[in-house]
């Protein structure tokens, strides 16, 4: 009968093994797409349902305001996320479509993560779902549609779901772990 291996073992080289996996996707969230910080893309306005959103001029620097150390800031005015560092650098920053139920000013944690797919509240797939609040019985949370797809008119819909484009998404759901701070500001 051959020898049987410890439990450290196992438990060793499973952790090992994941350890390596989350350094694998991390340098592959990094390698994305990086906006320039001059331009880049807005959301397209809530009355279209529009695939892509059109180009206008970016907000050149993190808001002022949004505080320090590593966290997602969220501008509802600007329609813009960035993810910050623990050294207050911007890893990245993207344009989002909104929701109709805006999160208020202010500092928030990532709560609750689902990978999905599920369906959003407009009836969309969506996927990494990253919750940070609750305004008005309504859900806050950052997401993105499966197949990449903007969120439709919401005129007679109640939704607080801030829709990313798939690449942000999948950016987004690298960097937001449970607990990740998540700042608004106007």
């Amino acid at each position: 009968m051959p020898a049987r291996l410890p439990s450290w073992v196992w438990v060793t080289g499973l952790t090992a093994g994941a350890v390596a996996a989350v350094v694998v996707l991390a340098v592959q969230a990094d390698r994305g797409p990086h906006p320039a910080p001059t331009a880049a893309a807005s959301p397209t306005p809530r009355a279209t349902a529009s695939p892509s959103p059109s180009a206008s001029p970016a907000p050149t620097g993190v808001p002022d305001d949004s505080g320090t150390g590593r966290r997602i800031v969220y501008s509802v005015d600007r329609h813009r996320v960035w993810l910050i560092d623990a050294s207050d650098a911007s890893r990245r920053t993207f344009s989002v479509w909104p929701g109709t139920v805006a999160p208020d000013p202010g500092s928030y944690t990532v709560s609750l993560r689902k990978e999905g797919p599920i369906t959003g509240s407009d009836g969309v797939k969506i996927q990494n779902i990253l919750y940070f609040g609750v305004k008005s019985g309504v859900n806050l949370a950052f997401s993105n549609a499966l197949d990449g797809a903007s969120p439709p008119p919401a005129a007679t819909q109640t939704t607080g779901g801030i829709r990313l484009r798939t690449a942000d998404g999948t950016a987004l759901w690298a960097f937001g772990t449970t607990g990740t701070k998540v700042t608004v500001v106007e």
